[in-house]
């Protein structure tokens, strides 16, 4: 009220201070918007009054905290500060609040190490209002400005480390080295473990050139663990002293690793990296690297792999990322992540990733040479059996896996399969070459000899190829399935008519086990041909491999659709006759009750031929009795009347007056 009657008088006397006083009552009784045109316009006054300035610059900087402003709030203590630093003093101990003056400090200090960051630009909210003009003015200027806010601070609270540190930044950047320094170690006489300063101190020991100093404060922050500090310095270094941190402690860490490798050792290292990389803006590409293996090392894994995406993200095609993230997952069993880094790796530059491999523990390097192979393996199946022979990227991703695994592990199979893989991509001559360097002229292995027939097959040499692939249709079905794959249909027609006449030969000779090779291979390259099927049981059925020529047989009956009649009757006696013989004798009376039911003269002949009349007919006795004894009396009856007609035995005639009998309380046919 006295400040309004006073200004309300005719002659205007100490208007700007009345204006000043007025307008810190209103902020006081949280009247904003009277406070700020107070303060407004004393600032915009013609002929402003300095201390009264000074003082509505406060009172402004105080309202913009409450509106979120707080870079603005900034500047207008700076402002006030080089107008009068001892007025602007005594402003904020006389008129601002206790309750506002904490969070008054705390955003000056915030506001002063974000100028110094460079953290500010015309977008920012906080800037909202501030011209271009005076925008660049201010900024061009952070540092001396800071420097005064920050004097202010420390004038404020004399025992606030926050306000000191943030002085001795801004001397840093105003050149002022020697008083940075001075005051930062001032700072450290009060509190010598504090991280912060002890780093800042290190690099301005490194820019004087006192290399051992400078280690040995970083030693110290090693020592403490809060490696993080770093964080908010490196924006307010200079790009030539960060670089020059970022030397020294790269330089270091190698140092360090070269002579010594015990794991405290390692974790120094890690620590210099760290800061290494810190300083370089946080992207070091060889100081991660080094850093990735390092927790590697330590066991730390999948810190090691944050590392490696790290240079990933930045270099897809970085080999030595992708050949140690692959590693660190064939360390952890992650088996689809190695081998897709380790392929991607290899397709780069195979001449980086392959020693990598070799110097692995034997078991390791044993089990990523399996993962490789496997995975090649499974995608060659799938190309071939497809018959896509378009996909010349995967054609060449293939040629890369096994041109790699002959150099890493000299088994045979992977000698194999970079074999096939030349096959696949047509390049006859060389598989040839590649197969008599690797296996000699003898070809003492199967799977090797096989490849050979498949090449043997391009030049027209059917017996011989055959002759092969029947040794390996013994050893392994599969394998000879996957080779038959590469030959086309007219030469399986061929294959399958030579190892099928071959077949007959041995038989005859009564070389069984010789003979099943030859059938085996005129059935798969016949696609399951019934004629190859049912030469290949009688073979099975000579060897005694009851089992196996059963399946045969079975697949036989399924193809029944355009069989003769006689055939169809003859295979039904075949397998029972094979059901007989292991002893499976329901089953197989069912199948030549089957055959009987075709064609009772065709299946009479065929059952004369084997096991005969009177054995089989013995065997229908049996079930039949099995079934009466259950009191099952139709399939009794059944099997009865069946047998019968096979031979009049006296058993079976006997069994069948019993049913007469037992089934006169009901009618069974």
């Amino acid at each position: 009220d006295i400040c309004d009657h006073l200004l309300a008088e005719e002659q205007k006397t100490y208007c700007n201070t009345l204006l000043a006083l007025r307008g810190f009552c209103s902020l006081h009784v949280h009247d904003h918007q009277q406070a700020l045109q107070d303060f407004q316009k004393v600032i915009e006054h013609d002929s402003p009054h300095p201390k009264s300035c000074i003082k509505a610059l406060c009172g402004r900087g105080l309202i913009r905290i409450s509106g979120g402003s707080h870079y603005l709030t900034a500047l207008d203590y700076i402002t006030a500060c080089q107008l009068k630093m001892e007025e602007t003093i005594f402003t904020i101990k006389s008129y601002v609040p206790w309750n506002q003056r904490g969070l008054l400090l705390k955003v000056l200090q915030e506001e002063g190490q974000k100028m110094l960051q460079k953290k500010r630009y015309l977008g920012s909210s906080s800037a909202g209002g501030l011209s271009l003009f005076l925008f660049f003015f201010f900024y061009s200027r952070d540092a001396p400005g800071v420097y005064q806010l920050a004097s202010l601070l420390v004038e404020l609270d004399a025992s606030d480390e926050v306000s000191r540190i943030l002085c001795a930044d801004a001397l840093y950047q105003m050149g002022c080295v020697e008083e940075a320094h001075k005051l930062l170690l001032l700072a450290l006489s009060r509190n010598p473990q504090r991280s912060p300063i002890l780093a800042r101190l290190a690099l301005l020991q490194l820019k004087k050139g006192f290399m051992y100093d400078g280690n040995q404060l970083l030693k110290k922050v090693i020592k403490i663990g809060d490696t993080s500090c770093l964080l908010p310095i490196m924006d307010i270094f200079k790009a030539e002293d960060r670089k020059l941190m970022q030397t020294h402690c790269h330089f270091r860490a190698l140092t360090i690793l070269k002579d010594k490798q015990e794991d405290a050792d390692i974790k120094e290292a890690i620590a210099y990296l760290s800061f290494a990389i810190i300083a370089s803006g946080g992207y070091a590409e060889d100081c991660l690297l080094i850093r990735a293996q390092c927790y590697g090392c330590l066991g730390q894994k999948k810190t090691a792999i944050f590392d490696y995406n790290a240079i990933l993200k930045e270099d897809p095609r970085n080999v030595q990322a992708l050949s140690g993230r692959g590693l660190i997952y064939l360390a952890l069993k992650q088996q689809k992540e190695a081998v897709q880094d380790l392929i991607l790796a290899l397709k780069v530059e195979a001449e980086v990733v392959i020693p990598a491999i070799l110097s692995l523990k034997h078991e390791a390097r044993g089990l990523i040479t399996q993962w490789l192979l496997q995975h090649g393996r499974t995608a060659l199946t799938e190309l071939v059996a497809t018959k896509d022979l378009s996909k010349e990227e995967i054609f060449g991703d293939l040629l890369v896996i096994a041109k790699a695994l002959i150099k890493i592990c000299k088994d045979t199979q992977c000698h194999i399969f970079y074999t096939d893989v030349l096959i696949v991509n047509g390049r006859y001559e060389e598989a040839l070459k590649h197969l008599h360097e690797a296996f000699g002229c003898s070809f003492a292995d199967d799977f090797a000899s096989a490849r050979l027939a498949v090449l043997q097959l391009k030049k027209r040499n059917v017996p011989v190829a055959a002759h092969s692939f029947s040794i390996l249709a013994k050893k392994d079905e599969k394998e000879l399935g996957f080779l038959l794959n590469f030959v086309d249909a007219k030469q399986q027609q061929h294959l399958a008519q030579v190892a099928a006449q071959e077949g007959n030969v041995l038989i005859k000779e009564y070389r069984y086990e010789k003979a099943l090779g030859y059938y085996t291979l005129a059935v798969l390259t016949s696609k399951d041909n019934p004629k190859y099927l049912r030469k290949r049981a009688a073979c099975l059925t000579h060897l005694k491999k009851y089992d196996k020529a059963l399946k045969d047989m079975e697949k036989v009956i399924q193809k029944h659709g355009h069989s003769s009649l006689q055939t169809r009757v003859e295979d039904h006696c075949s397998k029972g006759h094979l059901l007989l013989s292991m002893a499976e004798e329901e089953a197989a009376v069912k199948e030549y009750i089957e055959a009987l039911q075709l064609d009772e003269s065709m299946a009479l002949c065929s059952i004369t031929n084997g096991p005969g009349a009177e054995i089989l007919t013995k065997t229908f006795h049996k079930i039949a009795q099995y079934n009466f004894e259950m009191q099952h009396y139709e399939e009794a009856w059944k099997i009865t009347d069946y047998g019968l007609k096979i031979d009049k035995n006296t058993e079976l005639r006997k069994l069948k007056a019993r049913l007469k009998r037992e089934a006169s309380s009901c009618s069974i046919h």
